[in-house]
């Protein structure tokens, strides 16, 4: 029940019962905090208080630096279900980024006038589960994504579902990795986009809206003025 756990229904506490992996993990790869409960967040995090998103983000960092034994330094909310008070929320953590929305480019979340918030590394390409049908079939999907990320103007950012592109088609996500090196694509750790200054970044903020493909709201970027 991968497909559906945690986002038809509650899912079960998985940290524990795959330490090991997620362990081994974090000594290759930039491990971050998704979330304690993601059918939680997706169901309720848009009405929780600043302290309800607190606690609920304190309890997953908690329990994934116990498990990899180091701290976590950056974050990307379920479902992108972001905005203002959830860029708040993650203020006391001190983490290097987030990834909590869709947008075009990295930027610095604006908290109140001459205050900003720790960088946000937006998602810029669709995902698999949001252009499988009609216009994009499978077997065309790597084609159709790669030439996405040649067109990115700026430094295109994709996510990967471990229950899509890891168990159902593995084969596909094996044939893009070979496609896009064959294309002059590489791939690093987001925390790698940052620039040495994050404050040469431009502001924006994050607001709900809407994306062809995705049921329900969701965090996007919103540019606002420096002034």
């Amino acid at each position: 029940d991968i497909l559906l756990a945690g986002t038809a229904w509650p899912g079960k506490n998985i940290g524990n019962a795959n330490a090991g992996i997620i362990r081994e993990t974090a000594t290759y790869h930039e491990t971050g905090l998704h979330a304690w409960d993601h059918h939680a967040w997706q169901t309720h995090s848009g009405h929780w208080s600043i302290r309800q998103l607190e606690e609920d983000i304190a309890r997953g960092i908690t329990a994934l630096e116990a498990i990899i034994g180091k701290p976590v330094t950056c974050s990307a909310a379920a479902g992108w279900r972001a905005d203002g008070r959830v860029v708040r929320a993650k203020e006391p953590f001190n983490l290097r980024y987030n990834s909590d929305c869709r947008g075009t480019t990295l930027f610095r979340p604006l908290l109140m006038p001459g205050q900003t918030g720790t960088p946000q590394i937006p998602v810029t390409l669709p995902t698999w589960d949001e252009v499988i049908g009609p216009a994009v079939q499978a077997q065309s999907f790597n084609t159709w994504i790669i030439s996405r990320m040649l067109q990115d103007k700026g430094t295109p950012v994709y996510t990967i579902h471990a229950e899509v592109e890891g168990i159902v088609h593995q084969p596909l996500f094996e044939d893009l990795l070979v496609r896009a090196r064959d294309a002059g694509i590489t791939f690093c750790p987001l925390g790698e986009l940052l620039p040495a200054s994050p404050e040469s970044l431009p502001l924006g903020q994050i607001v709900r809206g809407h994306i062809p493909g995705r049921e329900g709201w969701l965090g996007c970027q919103q540019a606002v003025s420096a002034s």
